[in-house]
């Protein structure tokens, strides 16, 4: 781990809310963490804060040749375009990752375009908060949450290992591995549907004169709705498919759900409430 910390020299590619809470945290590690954005006032908050060590607004050969891990906190479609037109810039045998919601989009094209010399290793940190721009940046945010690594049969051992490194550092809780297929699903119910559910709910019904009776349950059931519409929208298309089958899921027990109110079948419902009581104890944090 200590070879790791000394050797290895990271740039972070976006300096969102999560890509600067990576910096952060591997700085703090002990790290040599660089950035790239768009805006050079994200630069200089990062660099005033101390999440980085150097960081520019333009991306240069020069600059980002120096680097061995480079993690993308871009969009997914912004990230394989960057791929596209920069990967001649990395130094050779530098290894890639990224933080990206989406796998089956992103890891094939990427994969399949990337020069022999380069590694790409997909990641997903399951952490985050309702709010963006670096100056959000917290990485307690990662403090005992997950981490997906969804690896190919293009990938190595040792770019698993070192992304199981990284999570372990960062001080996340479960670190699992999945196939891209498999982490879509699971994300497509988990995470999308429920931002399905959330969007839904506050647009259903005009709700401003509601907010000075509501209980902790409205607030608890919508704490998501306060969403990036563009970043959540090209998740959802990238995951299109999975994303529709889950919502019809969803749809179908809605139904259940309502019909059995409507003809007073208290046996359906009772049934419905001890299953949910019982499913929802696996997520109760121990």
């Amino acid at each position: 781990m200590q070879i790791l910390i000394k050797d290895k020299k990271i740039l972070i590619i976006g300096l969102g809310m999560m890509g600067g809470s990576f910096a952060q945290g591997l700085s703090r590690i002990g790290f040599e963490v660089g950035a790239l954005a768009r805006r050079q006032e994200s630069i200089d908050y990062a660099l005033s804060h101390g999440f980085i060590a150097h960081g520019e607004a333009q991306v240069r050969e020069e600059y980002v040749r120096q680097f061995d891990l480079v993690i993308s906190g871009l969009y997914p479609g912004a990230f394989v375009e960057w791929i596209e037109k920069y990967q001649g810039f990395l130094k050779e045998g530098a290894v890639i990752s990224d933080m990206t919601g989406v796998k089956r989009a992103i890891v094939g094209k990427i994969q399949g375009m990337l020069r022999e010399d380069l590694e790409f290793i997909p990641a997903h940190p399951m952490a985050g908060r309702e709010v963006s721009g670096v100056e959000n940046s917290d990485c307690g945010v990662f403090r005992g949450a997950n981490f997906i690594i969804t690896p190919t049969e293009r990938n190595t051992p040792e770019a698993i290992d070192l992304m199981h490194d990284i999570a372990v550092l960062l001080g996340f809780g479960h670190i699992a591995t999945l196939t891209p297929e498999a982490h879509d699903e699971m994300i497509g119910f988990l995470s999308q549907l429920t931002h399905c559910i959330a969007v839904a709910l506050m647009t259903c019904k005009e709700s401003s004169h509601l907010a000075e009776y509501t209980g902790d349950s409205f607030r608890d059931l919508t704490r998501i709705a306060r969403i990036n519409e563009n970043m959540w929208t090209e998740l959802f298309l990238d995951n299109k498919d999975e994303l529709l089958s889950q919502m019809d899921l969803f749809l179908g027990k809605f139904t259940q759900l309502r019909d059995a109110l409507a003809r007073e079948d208290t046996g359906t419902m009772k049934e419905m409430m001890k299953l949910s009581t019982h499913r929802r104890s696996y997520f109760d944090k121990k």
